[in-house]
């Protein structure tokens, strides 16, 4: 297999590594990924994700909150119904390298 060689010198930067293994952290569950997954094409309320992802509504909401907390996603409050988004563009291409297929 060959690698794209990478020049450069972030592997040094303490905060950047820190940023990003935060981010790593908080998308390394699998109910999570499912998340994102169904939040790639576009805006769902909470009720659509958790029917969707066939789990238990508080277990939807607290993995919710930890992608949410971490700046991952987004929300709009409309009237009683909450909607999520993807905030982070980040987590979103680390979502679409891990579907690709390994060549």
């Amino acid at each position: 297999m060959d690698y794209e060689i990478v020049d450069n010198e972030k592997w040094q930067d303490e905060e950047f590594l820190e940023e990003n293994a935060e981010l790593l952290k908080a998308l390394a569950h699998p109910s999570r990924l499912k998340i994102i997954g169904f939040l790639s094409s576009g805006k769902k309320c909470v009720k659509h994700i958790w029917e969707a992802l066939e789990l238990p509504q508080p277990n939807v909401s607290q993995h919710l909150s930890v992608l949410r907390n971490k700046g991952i996603l987004g929300y709009k409050r409309e009237g009683s119904i909450v909607c999520y988004y993807i905030k982070n563009k980040k987590a979103l291409e680390i979502y679409k390298l891990l579907l690709k297929e390994d060549k």
